[in-house]
């Protein structure tokens, strides 16, 4: 009984969100030859309803954007931050942290933050597979299932 309840722990794990998202930014990084032939390709309005709510463009948009999360959560936040602060003159997720909560928060913050990790990385390996399969019925790539 131990073991189920282990697995399905890990199944929901942190690293398993983010090694899943990897995994289909990969696969999607992998099939995707010819990214330029993703612009003014309009997002799939019915399979992408609820994950595009963040961002209106074409599919090579999200292609960038996939693929930018991924390199933030490989080579971490800091670069990430130094690049956008050297980009766009941000203020950045480092000086963000000095604004210290309350001990008794701190609790509560990281379960807030790790359910929306849990929550936004689901949505966007489910944006990375669509877009992987909208870019094989582009041109035209027999099955869409993965």
């Amino acid at each position: 009984m131990m073991q189920i309840c282990d697995s399905y722990n890990q199944k929901n794990s942190l690293f398993n969100s983010m090694n899943r998202f990897i995994g289909a930014v990969n696969n999607m990084d992998q099939t995707i030859m010819v990214p330029s032939l993703l612009r003014d390709v309009p997002l799939d309005q019915e399979a992408e309803k609820e994950v595009s709510s963040y961002q209106d463009g074409d599919m090579y948009g999200s292609y960038v954007l996939l693929k930018s999360i991924r390199n933030d959560i490989e080579w971490g936040v800091l670069q990430a931050d130094e690049r956008r602060k050297e980009k766009h003159g941000m203020t950045t997720a480092l000086e963000m942290s000095r604004i210290e909560p309350n001990d008794e928060d701190l609790e509560k913050l990281f379960h807030l933050h790790l359910n929306g990790l849990h929550t936004v990385l689901g949505k966007l390996a489910r944006k990375a597979n669509t877009l992987t399969n909208r870019y094989k019925q582009e041109i035209g790539i027999g099955g869409c299932g993965n």
